[in-house]
């Protein structure tokens, strides 16, 4: 039997509308020799069967009971039979070319510890072109020495939905942190990119969308901390964090602190957000910025139609 050169990864969980759109932007790359694991994670609506009415001998679909995305991409992970693994969620989709790009970028950069491509979604094209200063910091295509000097700025350049990694460099990390809804994913990113270059193409790969209904929810969660906030800090009491990267390793911790409490604040925990700030390390314009996002939420709570009017001022970037 033989195995296919790429395993695609797809949790699925009620995502009933979307699903058969991603499953055929993978059907439809350009490259056709992969597998596609399916894990569904215990949906409650009718994705499963949306996945068994897809007629293709590659597709597997896997049930397990509810344990979260990482849960479920572990999941598909140790079930995978191929040496490279790209990561759909279930209502994204792939560019058809992004396969052929990814295998392109693993013979060219054979040491990288991850294969990436940029991604778009309903409000940018370009993240190069949204975000012009990143252009001294990102090739068009090449290595990412230092991924921390980028993403300290709060920039994204790739995501789950646009990604590939060898499935040695997985199992080695234990793939992604089980029992955290957000950032299990730039976790797993950033303790790789402590070890290896990333391999990147500036060119988009990916379609990344926020399903309304499951950011609604996520956004009314409370959270005590990032997990690559513990993965940094354990790094760095244990010394495995490079020297040319450490200050920008900080920097990018002292981002996800305030991260983590301005989402804090718009969810309407401002006593948490208050704590986390307050027992960090945290830089005077964040500190600022917290507080904008602390009095946008008090003036929207007050008065809609006001917190509706001031709202471009409150949401402006940092520069």
């Amino acid at each position: 039997m033989n195995i296919a050169q790429i395993s695609v990864v797809v949790p699925l969980y009620n995502k009933e509308l979307y699903v058969e759109r991603a499953i055929t932007s993978i059907l439809n790359q350009t490259f056709q020799d992969f597998e596609i694991i399916v894990v569904n994670d215990g949906s409650t609506d009718n994705s499963a069967k949306v996945v068994m009415n897809i007629i293709d001998s590659r597709i597997s679909l896997i049930q397990q009971e509810n344990g979260g995305v990482s849960k479920a991409r572990n999941t598909g992970i140790q079930e995978s039979k191929s040496e490279l693994i790209a990561f759909l969620d279930a209502d994204d989709e792939w560019m058809p070319g992004f396969l052929e790009k990814i295998l392109k970028l693993r013979s060219k950069y054979p040491s990288a510890g991850i294969y990436a491509m940029s991604m778009k979604n309903e409000y940018i094209d370009s993240v190069l072109v949204t975000h012009p200063e990143l252009k001294d910091l990102v090739p068009e295509e090449g290595l990412l020495t230092n991924y921390f000097k980028i993403y300290k700025k709060g920039i994204g350049i790739f995501c789950s939905s646009s990604v590939a990694i060898p499935k040695n460099i997985l199992l080695e990390y234990d793939g992604f942190k089980v029992g955290f809804w957000w950032g299990e994913d730039v976790d797993l990113w950033g303790r790789i990119a402590l070890r290896y270059p990333i391999a990147y193409s500036s060119s988009v790969g990916a379609f990344y969308r926020q399903e309304v209904m499951n950011s609604a929810v996520k956004k009314r969660a409370t959270v005590d901390v990032h997990p690559f906030v513990l993965s940094a800090n354990e790094a760095i009491i244990n010394n495995k964090v490079p020297t040319n990267f450490r200050e920008d390793v900080k920097e990018y911790v002292q981002f996800l602190e305030f991260y983590t409490a301005k989402h804090n604040a718009y969810s309407g925990n401002r006593n948490l957000a208050y704590k986390i700030i307050r027992e960090k390390e945290s830089k005077n314009y964040y500190k600022k910025e917290l507080f904008r996002a602390i009095l946008s939420t008090h003036i929207r709570e007050k008065s809609p139609i006001l917190g509706k009017v001031l709202s471009p001022i409150f949401s402006r970037s940092r520069k």
